[in-house]
């Protein structure tokens, strides 16, 4: 029992890292436009601060993962944690559009720390069976956060202007330096720690990038978290413009986020008693059912209770399969824990910058885009599986 709550309150700490990619990206989209008003500039103009803040994100991993590697988990974590405190106080009075949208990129840029050395830590301290558990727990928890940020913002800024979010996140910075200060201990012992040099970390890079069980892994889990872009992306006009639901909108985008808690709570109960390449697979294949029913139903414009069943089953697979294919992804990194969690955050917005747009390349009003690009992300991270995990080389066999 000792041993569970521990789990679960380390679970809670490192999710509290993982929280600020959503906190950073979701945190002040109400507020956008105000701040168009307020910086006198267009729509347009003040969504690239949005671009400019996911981009830091992916590019922030590649970085600072490798970093980990060689000067350990904590004193990356403490000094990124502190630069996020500042990058989020300049936001809050920066005096324009274009300081504020590079401000956007830094600021995206350390808290890409707090993703990529969270999972880092979890593949230095566990491993097996154990580290599928954790990394469900994880998901579920972290989950939360993409759900109860933009309210967050909203009721931030009944009280205050946009300002007052980027405040709060410079706070939210300050509470993560001190914890991890004062909560987290160095997972990576000196030992363990690899050379420090530029050649040394394209080395490490190549090495992942030519393993073919870990790129097929990662790249599944990569190319179906695209899948949650495109909805994040798609939804609100099928759900508002075509199915006229605007009222239970929030809710029902709640309600998909929850899908993705079960099918983690799914993976948590099934760890250990199930082979987890069984659950691997079947967390694909109801990606791959749900991405279908997804199709044909916005093809068809059939009833909406339909396709908001499949876009939620969708969703949960995305539970199922995330926490698996990390875990089968990081086994055998342990020397290169941070790099290997890089690429496989980084794949995930790079794909997802490239499947958000597609939903919309007919309009606002139509939907099949939408559909495809869902049902594209399901049969190409099948394709994936097939190809680079399925059938691996002999030297890609785990260890």
């Amino acid at each position: 029992m000792q041993t569970k709550r521990y789990s679960i309150l380390f679970a809670l700490m490192l999710s509290a890292f993982s929280a600020l990619g959503p906190f950073t990206v979701d945190m002040y989209l109400s507020s956008l436009p105000r701040m168009a008003a307020d910086f006198g500039t267009n729509a347009s103009t003040i969504q690239m601060s949005l671009t400019a803040g996911l981009l830091g994100l992916g590019v922030g991993q590649l970085v600072t993962g490798p970093i980990s590697d060689v000067y350990g988990r904590r004193r990356p974590l403490i000094i990124s944690m502190l630069l996020y405190l500042l990058a989020s106080l300049a936001c809050a009075f920066s005096p324009g559009v274009g300081i504020f949208i590079a401000l956007r990129f830094i600021q995206g840029f350390v808290a890409s720390a707090g993703l990529v050395i969270s999972r880092a830590i979890v593949r230095d301290r566990y491993s097996g069976v154990e580290m599928v558990r954790f990394m469900a727990l994880l998901t579920i928890i972290s989950n939360i956060a993409p759900l109860v940020s933009p309210t967050a913002g909203s009721l931030v800024t009944t009280f205050t202007s946009w300002i007052g979010v980027f405040v709060f996140l410079g706070l939210l910075g300050l509470f993560l330096s001190g914890m991890t200060m004062w909560g987290i201990k160095e997972s990576l012992p000196v030992e363990r720690r690899v050379p420090g040099s530029l050649a040394e970390v394209l080395r490490n890079y190549g090495a992942l990038l030519r393993n073919r069980s870990f790129m097929g892994f990662a790249l599944v889990n990569g190319i179906l978290f695209a899948g949650v872009f495109a909805y994040v992306a798609g939804t609100p006009f099928i759900y508002q413009n075509m199915y006229g639901i605007s009222p239970l909108f929030s809710v029902l985008f709640a309600l998909n986020g929850l899908g993705i808690i079960l099918g983690s709570q799914f993976v948590k109960r099934l760890a250990g008693r199930m082979d987890e390449r069984r659950i691997f697979r079947i967390g694909l294949l109801l990606a791959f059912v749900a991405a279908a029913v997804i199709l044909i139903e916005v093809l068809a414009h059939g009833p909406f209770f339909a396709l908001f069943l499949a876009i939620f089953l969708f969703a949960a697979s995305i539970g199922i399969v995330g926490p698996i294919s990390f875990t089968l992804a990081m086994e055998s990194q342990g020397h290169i824990a941070g790099s290997a969690a890089a690429i496989l955050g980084s794949l995930q917005f790079a794909l997802g910058a490239v499947a958000s747009p597609l939903v919309g390349l007919a309009g606002e009003n139509a939907a099949w885009p939408f559909g495809v690009t869902i049902f594209m992300t399901s049969m190409l991270a099948s394709v994936a599986y097939v190809i680079l995990v399925k059938r691996p080389a002999p030297a890609a066999q785990f260890n």
